[in-house]
C-alpha cells in the first residue's frame, strides 16, 4: 500500500466508532483498523485479513449485491457513499442486525487503474433507531388524535408506528370503553373483555385474532400482567416462551411472522385502564430495548389522552342522540296524514341538530317540516326539541308559512339570548345558528305552499319523472340579526308527485359522480319506503353524516269524502246549512248522535258568520277519522270566544262549539277567514 495511504488511514482510525479497511484490486482485506475502544480487534484484524469484503459485509441485498457494489467502485473509479443493514461477520460469532454507513474510495493514481478500495464503516444503528423513534413521534403527534372516533385513533396509532418503530402493532380497548362507558380503575380484572380495534402488520402472516374479535387477556401472559400492574412489558418471544402454551393462536401468529422481540404497554389515563398497546418486531430487525420502552410509554400515553378524549365524545353523543331520538317523531308514516303519504330517512352522524315532521292541519292539510340547528351535543340536541316543539305550537294556529317562520325566528332569538347568559362551560358559546323549511299542501286545491329560514330548496319530481327545484325565496336563518322578511312560493302538484326535503347539507342537488335525481326517483310510483332508501344509497355517505331526508308523495282528496256548499247570507243559512248537513251525514250512513252534534255545531259557525262576517259564506264539510266542519267568509274580524253570563241571551255560539268538537280554530286567507271544528267519529 502507498506510504501516503497508510498514514491517512492510521490519522482516521483515531475516531471512536469508525472502522477502516483497506482492499486491494482483488477486493481483499489487506488491513483492517478497528476503533480504538474495540475490545476484540486484535481478533478481529487476525479473522479479517485476507478475506473478500463481500464476505465480511454481506449486507443490503447479500454478498453478489456488495460484490457488484465495490466491482462498480472500481470500474468507474468513483467515490460512493451508501447506508446498508445486515449481520457482519466476526472472529468468533455473527452479531445481530446492525445498520452501517457505508463510504468507498479508490485508492491510487486518479489517471491509473486504481490499486483498490479504502472503506470507512460506522455502526450507525443507534442513530437510525433514534431517526426512527423520532419519525414515529412525530408521526403518531400529528395523526393521532385528530379524529374524535375512538376506532379510528387507535387506528391511527398504529398506522404511525409501523414500519418505524414496530413491525407489528396491535391494540386492544376495553369493550365498555369502546361503547363511550367510563374506564375501569386499575388493576384490570383477568375477565374483563377487550375488543381488538386495531391492527397493522405484514402479509405473510396471520394475526391471531380479527379486528373486532372480544375476548379476555390470556392469564398468565404478558399482556395480563401488564394489566394487573400497569407496567409495560420488555421481552424476546420464541419457541421457548412458555406463557405462549395458553394462547395457540397467539403462539402460532408469532411464529408465521417470525416476531422475536415485545413490547406490551397498557393504555392508563388517571388510574384507569382503556386497554393495551402490544408491539413487535420481526425477522432481523434489532430488538427492542429498553430505551425503546421509555419512548414507547411516550406514545402510549399521548394515545391514551386522545383515546380518552374519543371516549368522552362518543359518550356525549350517545347521550345527544338518544335525547335527539327522543325529541324526533317516531316515524313519518305513524302520522294520521289526509291525502300525503310520507317517509323518512335519519341519518346520524355528528350533527346532533337534524329534525323533521309531517304535522297533520286542519283542513285536511299537511305541514312538512325539516329543520337543523348546527352544532353537535345535548346542547345542540336540546334546542332542535324546543325549535321543533315551537313550530308544533306555532302550526296549531293555522299560520302561513311565511308568518310561522317569523315567529319562529322570534323564538331562536331568545333561545339564543339565554344560550349567552349562561354561565361559561354551561354550554356552546357559538351564537345559535339554525334553518328550517316550512310547507303546507292542501289537497282540495292540491297548493303547496313553502317557506325556508336559510334552508336548502326542495326538490319535486312529477308523475311522468320530470324533476324540478323549488326555487323558494331564501329567508334569513334562524337567530340571525337579519330582520328581512320571509318569502313564500306556490306550486300546484298533480297527484302523485314527490316531494323531497331534507337537513344537514345540501346533497340532493345533483354531484359529479352520483346518478341524477329523475333515475334514482324514477319510477315515482314505486313504495314510498324505496324511493327513500334509492335516495340516501346515492349519495356518499360523508354527505349526509348527521342528515334527515322526508320524501312525501302527494294526492287529491277523493270528492266523496267532502262535500261543499255556498249559502244566501241571510238569516235562513243556519236552518238551511242543518238540512244539507242531515242530508249529507244520513248518506255516509253515520249514527244520528254524530248527526244532532255536527247539525248543532254548523247551525252555530253559520250563524256566527251571518252576524258578523260578509258575503259569500261557504259551508264544507270533510269525511276523514273524524269529521270537519268549516264555514268560511270574507270578513277579517277575528271571533272570540266569549263565556256568557246567566242572564245573556247570546254570545255562547263559540263557547257551545268548543265544547261540543275536539278542536277548533280560525285560519285566515287572502279571501276572509274559515272558523272550523272537528267532530270526533265513531271507531
Amino acid at each position: 500500500m502507498d506510504p501516503l495511504d497508510s498514514v491517512l488511514l492510521d490519522a482516521l482510525s483515531g475516531g471512536t466508532g469508525v472502522r477502516l479497511y483497506a482492499l486491494d484490486d482483488k477486493l481483499r482485506i489487506v488491513r483492517a483498523d478497528s476503533p480504538r475502544d474495540s475490545s476484540s480487534a486484535a481478533a478481529d484484524e487476525e479473522f479479517l485479513l485476507g478475506r473478500h469484503f463481500a464476505e465480511v459485509y454481506p449486507v443490503g441485498g447479500g454478498r453478489a449485491e456488495m460484490e457488484e457494489l465495490l466491482a462498480g467502485v472500481l470500474r468507474r473509479q468513483a467515490h460512493l457513499h451508501r447506508h446498508l443493514r445486515g449481520r457482519r461477520a466476526l472472529a468468533q460469532e455473527r452479531e445481530g442486525t446492525r445498520t452501517y454507513s457505508m463510504s468507498f474510495h479508490p485508492l491510487g493514481d486518479p489517471a491509473e487503474p486504481p490499486t483498490g478500495i479504502a472503506v470507512l464503516v460506522a455502526d450507525v444503528t443507534e442513530q437510525e433507531c433514534a431517526r426512527a423513534r423520532a419519525a414515529s413521534l412525530d408521526a403518531v403527534r400529528r395523526r393521532v388524535g385528530q379524529s374524535l372516533d375512538l376506532a379510528a385513533t387507535c387506528e391511527d396509532l398504529v398506522q404511525a408506528v409501523v414500519p418505524g418503530f414496530a413491525d407489528i402493532a396491535v391494540v386492544e380497548i376495553v369493550d365498555e370503553v369502546l361503547r363511550g362507558a367510563e374506564a375501569p380503575s386499575g388493576p384490570l380484572g383477568r375477565d374483563t373483555p377487550l375488543r381488538r380495534t386495531a391492527f397493522a402488520g405484514p402479509d405473510d402472516g396471520e394475526p391471531a385474532h380479527p379486528v373486532g374479535d372480544v375476548r379476555s387477556m390470556p392469564h398468565p401472559s404478558p399482556y395480563s400482567l401488564a394489566l394487573s400492574d400497569l407496567r409495560p412489558r420488555l421481552l424476546e418471544v420464541g419457541p421457548d416462551s412458555g406463557w405462549l402454551a395458553g394462547d395457540p393462536p397467539r403462539a402460532r401468529s408469532i411464529a408465521e411472522y417470525g416476531s422475536h422481540s415485545l413490547i406490551v404497554l397498557p393504555l392508563t389515563l388517571r388510574g384507569t385502564v382503556l386497554g393495551l398497546l402490544s408491539l413487535y418486531r420481526r425477522g432481523g430487525n434489532p430488538a427492542y430495548t429498553q430505551e425503546d420502552v421509555s419512548f414507547a410509554t411516550t406514545l402510549a400515553t399521548h394515545t391514551a389522552v386522545s383515546i380518552d378524549n374519543a371516549r368522552r365524545y362518543q359518550r356525549e353523543h350517545t347521550i345527544a342522540s338518544t335525547v335527539q331520538r327522543r325529541l324526533l317523531p317516531p316515524d313519518a308514516e305513524s302520522r294520521a296524514l289526509v291525502a300525503v303519504e310520507a317517509v323518512h330517512a335519519y341519518l346520524p352522524g355528528r350533527n346532533s341538530g337534524c329534525w323533521f315532521d309531517t304535522i297533520p292541519l286542519s283542513g285536511a292539510r299537511t305541514a312538512l317540516v325539516v329543520g337543523q340547528v348546527k352544532g353537535h351535543g345535548i346542547h345542540t340536541a336540546a334546542v332542535m326539541g324546543q325549535l321543533r316543539t315551537a313550530v308544533q305550537t306555532l302550526a296549531a294556529l293555522d299560520l302561513e308559512p311565511d308568518e310561522l317562520l317569523a315567529r319562529l325566528n322570534d323564538t331562536a332569538r331568545v333561545l339564543d339570548r339565554e344560550r349567552h347568559a349562561l354561565p361559561v362551560g354551561d354550554g356552546p358559546s357559538d351564537p345559535l345558528e339554525a334553518a328550517c323549511l316550512y310547507a303546507v299542501y292542501d289537497p282540495f286545491s292540491r297548493r303547496c305552499t313553502m317557506a325556508r329560514s336559510g334552508h336548502p330548496v326542495p326538490v319535486v319530481v312529477a308523475p311522468d319523472g320530470r324533476t324540478a327545484t323549488l326555487n323558494v325565496p331564501e329567508g334569513p336563518a334562524l337567530a340571525s340579526s337579519d330582520r328581512a322578511p320571509f318569502g313564500t312560493l306556490s306550486a300546484v302538484l298533480e297527484p302523485g308527485s314527490l316531494v323531497a326535503l331534507y337537513s344537514g347539507s345540501r346533497v340532493l342537488l345533483d354531484k359529479p359522480g352520483t346518478r341524477p335525481l329523475s333515475e334514482v326517483l324514477t319510477p315515482p310510483d314505486r313504495p314510498l319506503r324505496a324511493l327513500c332508501d334509492a335516495l340516501v344509497y346515492n349519495f356518499p355517505a360523508p354527505e349526509l353524516d348527521g342528515a334527515v331526508v322526508l320524501l312525501a308523495r302527494t294526492g287529491s282528496f277523493a270528492s266523496e269524502q267532502q262535500a261543499t256548499w255556498e249559502l244566501a247570507h241571510d238569516l235562513r243559512d243556519p236552518g238551511a246549512a242543518r238540512a244539507l248537513a242531515r242530508e249529507q251525514l244520513t248518506a255516509w250512513r253515520l249514527p244520528d248522535e254524530t248527526v244532532g252534534t255536527v247539525e248543532l255545531v254548523v247551525s252555530e259557525l253559520v250563524t256566527n258568520a251571518v252576524r258578523h262576517g260578509t258575503a259569500p259564506v261557504t259551508l264544507r264539510l270533510i269525511r276523514t277519522s273524524s269529521l270537519t266542519c268549516e264555514v268560511h267568509d270574507t270578513s277579517p274580524s277575528a271571533p272570540h270566544l266569549r263565556h256568557a253570563q246567566t242572564v245573556d241571551e247570546g254570545g255562547r255560539g263559540l263557547f257551545i262549539v268548543s265544547q261540543l268538537a275536539s278542536a277548533w280554530g280560525t285560519r285566515y286567507t287572502g279571501q276572509g277567514k274559515t272558523i272550523w271544528a272537528e267532530v270526533p267519529l265513531p271507531s
